[in-house]
């Protein structure tokens, strides 16, 4: 029999009763994202300190010509499927090169926000009007099983924005080896890892002066309460950032500023907590060109390729299967 998918609501729900019931407490990154979470990140991006998007639009400003050349490199017809793809303003740069190609293609935009998905798909509709695109709306994990339906057909995979770096290396290398099974002898996976640079500079680019990260993060808070009867005050959780330059990890927790009961009605859930108390919210993974490799190499990839921008700050790494 096959397994139901679980609605949206259903998923968020399943998240926030486990993460809120174990300890230490946890909530996954993604369901930061809604339309009040979608527009801080883009308020996020356009921070003088928060260097990942503009080192990859750099990468793919100068070497758009070159990334989109290997992915039509064997002349047959394939479909670009964006993992997160977000608001796609990156990415609209590799289309337009594509489209100038006269490559035969396919876009497919997966994002678990229908806020970014609508608003990503109007743009598309209006600056490339002569684009194929049919997007999707999942989390990676329910969209790969449709992608590995795709067999017979060629595919070129983007996963952006570092996303992977919201998982820890034994995570990351699931993720991997699932989207290798996905993948051809044809096809090509894309992805941007953002690199170990100086400790200060990662810990600006997660930790603004203007708050702008801290109501980011605590916008899970405001989902649980608006979309599930929550009862949290995200005023009473301080935002805080550490990184260690050993492991390459940036971690994003929230605090408790105080002992706390919060209720979240719609799940008959009671949650104690006490001072000090945290709920972890994200992780930020940086990489070297040694553990790239090393991820490669135990997912059954080789790398055919990478990108980087002009400080090295950041890299977009082609892989094929090995």
């Amino acid at each position: 029999m096959q397994q139901k998918t679980p609605t949206a609501t259903e998923a968020f729900s399943e998240a926030v009763r486990k993460g809120l019931t174990q300890y230490p407490k946890s909530l996954p990154s993604r369901f930061i994202y809604d339309a009040r979470g979608d527009a801080l990140f883009q308020r996020i991006m356009k921070m003088p300190g928060y260097y990942l998007t503009r080192c990859e639009t750099e990468i793919f400003n100068r070497h758009k010509e070159a990334i989109a050349s290997r992915f039509a490199d064997t002349g047959s017809p394939f479909n670009l499927i964006e993992l997160g793809a977000g608001d796609g303003k990156k990415t609209r740069l590799l289309l337009r090169e594509l489209l100038r190609l006269d490559t035969p293609f396919s876009y497919m935009p997966v994002d678990i926000s229908e806020n970014a998905l609508s608003g990503l798909v109007a743009t598309l509709k209006q600056e490339l009007p002569d684009l194929r695109c049919s997007p999707w709306q999942g989390t990676y994990f329910e969209v790969l099983r449709e992608i590995g339906r795709m067999k017979d057909q060629r595919k070129v995979i983007l996963f952006l924005g570092s996303n992977i770096g919201n998982l820890l290396h034994p995570q990351a290398l699931s993720f991997l080896k699932e989207l290798r099974e996905t993948m051809g002898r044809e096809d090509y996976l894309f992805i941007g890892f953002d690199q170990k640079k100086d400790p200060a500079t990662v810990q600006a680019a997660y930790d603004d002066p203007e708050g702008i990260t801290e109501a980011f993060n605590k916008n899970i808070l405001g989902r649980i309460n608006r979309e599930l009867g929550g009862t949290f005050d995200p005023g009473k959780f301080r935002h805080w950032e550490v990184y260690d330059p050993e492991t390459g990890t940036a971690k994003s927790y929230l605090v408790a500023g105080e002992p706390m009961r919060v209720e979240v009605r719609d799940l008959d859930l009671e949650v104690e907590f006490e001072r000090w108390e945290t709920i972890h919210t994200e992780i930020s993974q940086k990489y070297d060109d040694r553990v790239v490799e090393w991820l490669a190499r135990e997912a059954g990839l080789v790398i055919d390729g990478h990108y980087a921008d002009s400080r090295g700050y950041y890299k977009d790494y082609l892989f094929r299967l090995a």
